[in-house]
């Protein structure tokens, strides 16, 4: 499968790796790069850049294939120097960032020096558009059924993907609501050059996270997430739990982000990721879960995919002949 994406990040399927908080670590990514595809080590998993230059080097003990680093530029209560992550990520000879959240334009430049290819995952047109002007190799647009931030628009993929194509001159790729082969067919057929998928990489035997947490996905249906933070303006659309649904309580009642704040730490969730609380903790999570019936390897979901997308197409060709 050919397409820009594959192309110019040397890759031999059109699918991209979500860059995941605690789950985007080198045994997902390196086999999500032996597969074919585009891992993303998730950057500020890692409390120091001196970490993340560590997992570096044991994703690259584990695979010489293609893989990037996710940078998120969020507002967070941790302090973060953002620029010591790139320069740990240039350092190390990694060529592919993906950013997400705030504008990377401060980086840009010396990430363009140093011949990095940069993926800009967003939420609208209108960022899309920046990240274009900014020097963005590729946009990845997140549609309102994605885990994590859709942002405020609610704005589905299978109308926000064709906009966004044919509003910008660069690559885009479909993310948000991404994990089958009809899914990948369809992206490409709105345009995209190959998809994002997170959600579906998490319920994989790969992914480092307790098994209670990936039967939980297996069982849950395309109606078990939730929004929550729309009150805060910071979005988020996660799987339905007695936290997410303590969060909603609260939002309702009027309670501000210092109430809320013990309920949204990020540590809550490493914790319970490891010991397969599925409760405890508030889970991005998108409505692709609902397309999750196994935990297959990455190898084994990444050729089930492609298969299905190979099917598909043979028969949309049989119903326009």
């Amino acid at each position: 499968m050919k397409t820009i994406l594959t192309e110019s990040l040397n890759l031999k399927y059109p699918i991209v790796q979500g860059g995941m908080m605690w789950i985007s670590k080198p045994e997902l990514v390196s086999a999500v790069s032996n597969a074919g595809c585009l891992g993303i080590l998730s950057g500020l998993t890692y409390e120091t850049p001196e970490l993340l230059a560590k997992a570096i080097d044991e994703t690259k003990k584990m695979t010489d294939k293609s893989f990037g680093v996710n940078i998120t530029m969020l507002p967070t209560l941790r302090q973060i120097n953002y620029d010591a992550y790139i320069d740990v990520i240039i350092d190390s000879g990694v060529k592919i960032v993906e950013t997400a959240g705030n504008n990377p334009e401060q980086f840009m430049a010396k990430l363009k020096k140093n011949n990095v290819k940069v993926i800009h995952k967003c939420t609208s047109v209108k960022h899309a558009l920046k990240a274009e002007k900014i020097g963005c190799d590729f946009v990845s647009i997140d549609g309102f059924e994605c885990a994590g931030h859709p942002g405020e628009l609610d704005v589905t993929s299978l109308i926000l993907i064709p906009i966004t194509v044919d509003a910008l001159k660069i690559p885009v790729i479909a993310s948000g609501g991404f994990g089958d082969g009809r899914g990948l067919l369809a992206a490409l057929s709105l345009g995209a050059c190959g998809v994002n998928m997170g959600t579906r990489f998490m319920a994989t035997k790969e992914a480092p996270m307790h098994d209670n947490i990936k039967k939980r996905l297996v069982e849950a249906t395309e109606n078990d997430t939730m929004l929550i933070e729309r009150t805060l303006k910071n979005t988020i659309r996660v799987l339905r739990n007695k936290q997410a649904e303590l969060v909603e309580k609260m939002e309702k009642e009027g309670k501000g982000l210092m109430e809320l704040a013990p309920l949204l730490s990020g540590m809550n969730g490493k914790r319970c990721l490891v010991e397969g609380d599925t409760e405890g903790f508030i889970f991005g999570c998108g409505q692709a879960v609902g397309l999750i019936r196994d935990i297959p390897s990455v190898e084994e979901l990444v050729e089930r995919i492609i298969s299905e997308a190979k099917s598909s197409f043979e028969r949309l060709k049989n119903i326009m002949e």
